[in-house]
Order: C-alpha cells, then structure tokens, then sequence
C-alpha cells in the first residue's frame, strides 16, 4: 500500500446549529476559522510514473473544492446551509467525499484498478482541535 498526503488551508466562518432544546433555529454565535486540511489518498498499485498521484492533481482538485467556501459564511452555502451542520467532522467527511468523487479526473493510468482513494481528511479547526474522517 502507498500513499502521499497534501495539506492546504481555507478561511470560513460557521454557526453550528444547536440541538433542539435550545430553541428553533438556535445556532451558537458566528465565527471564522483558518482551517487547515490535509488529504491522505492511497493506492495498492503506482501508476506509470511511480507515483500515487501527482502532488500538484491533488493540490488543484482541493483548490477547487474549497475554492468556493474560502472566506465565505459555510452556513449559507450547500450542504451546510439546510442538510449539515458545519461542524469540523461533516466539513472534513463533505471534502473527502468530493475529492473522491474526483479522483477519476486525475491523468494517467485509471485510478479504479490501481485502488485509488481517498483514506483520510483530517481537517484542524483551532491548534490543537482536529477532526478526522475516514470512509
């Protein structure tokens, strides 16, 4: 098994939603983060280069996934803004599901039958405050 790891940061702000008790439509108070996120992607096989991945793919294909939500309010924008709350956990399990849905985009040899997938995110709130998805 192989793997290779990126990091990149965003900036965004987020209001968790409350649990019920605390009234409809209670959210704690509005608030940024500088979010640093890091990627581990994984295959069985190396493709034609050697590689996993090319570094710069992965980079770009997390530019474009966040790209959207840099310096943005998370609540406002799908799937944050009705379905999932934008706790550090579902923001790093929305960004691995997205980055491996795109992992079919990435040139070279099919990623499909070199077993080539998303096996982390780990995305880091505040020092020392990580969440982490694995699927």
């Amino acid at each position: 098994m192989y793997s290779i790891e990126v990091t990149t940061t965003f900036c965004a702000a987020h209001a968790l939603r409350l649990p019920s008790a605390a009234g409809a439509g209670a959210t704690e108070p509005l608030h940024g983060h500088n979010f640093t996120v890091t990627v581990t992607v994984i295959c069985q096989k190396l493709d034609g280069m050697q590689v996993v991945a090319d570094f710069h793919d992965i980079e770009r294909l997390l530019d474009e996934i966040l790209t959207p939500w840099n310096n943005q309010n998370l609540n406002t924008i799908e799937p944050f803004r009705t379905r999932i709350n934008p706790s550090a956990e579902r923001i790093a399990e929305h960004i691995g599901a997205q980055l491996q849905g795109r992992l079919g985009e990435l040139p070279g040899d099919p990623v499909v039958s070199r077993g080539v997938r998303v096996a982390m995110v780990r995305l880091t709130e505040a020092p020392n405050c990580v969440a982490v998805w694995q699927p």
